[in-house]
């Protein structure tokens, strides 16, 4: 298995940090029942065991990273993102940093991550239909639908 990188730098202001265990930010984003809803189509929010499941889950099967902004004062996670040829599942956690760009640097940052490794694909496994912002998202950055689901679609960038 591949492990990821300390940091993954974007830009002077923009990095990804290495998933080091439960920062007390996320448990605030997860919740937000809107936040909730983009990510799991339902407006519960996660509990501190289910949040640790899901950060487990990912850690075992993804590159996971928080996604660090520096404002001028140092920096401080607003996100979180996991990366893998089959998935990547990306979270502005703090809603004021959402519709600034920030996603679409991080998703262009980990194409690159993906032409490094020599991965041929990668995949979004899902979108649901409402969740227009993250479809934009990808769609920006050059996925393509490839198939579709029971509540969106599934998306695809050939690298």
């Amino acid at each position: 298995m591949i492990r990821e990188p300390d940091i993954l730098r974007i830009d002077d202001s923009l990095c990804l940090r290495r998933f080091d265990g439960i920062c007390p930010e996320a448990y605030s984003w997860y919740q937000d029942p809107e936040t909730v809803w983009l990510v799991d189509g339902v407006r519960e929010p996660y509990d501190r065991e289910k949040l640790s499941r899901m950060y487990t889950f990912l850690d075992r099967n993804y590159e996971l990273y928080y996604i660090e902004l520096d404002d001028g004062g140092g920096f401080f996670p607003i996100g979180d993102v996991a990366f893998g040829e089959n998935d990547l599942p990306i979270v502005i956690g703090d809603p004021t940093f959402r519709g600034r760009g920030i996603g679409k640097k991080v998703v262009r940052r980990l194409i690159e991550r993906g032409r490094e490794l020599g991965y041929r694909t990668l995949r979004v496994r899902e979108i649901y239909d409402y969740n227009k912002a993250s479809r934009a998202l990808f769609e920006g950055c050059g996925f393509r639908e490839y198939k579709k689901t029971d509540n969106g679609a599934g998306f695809e960038l050939v690298l």
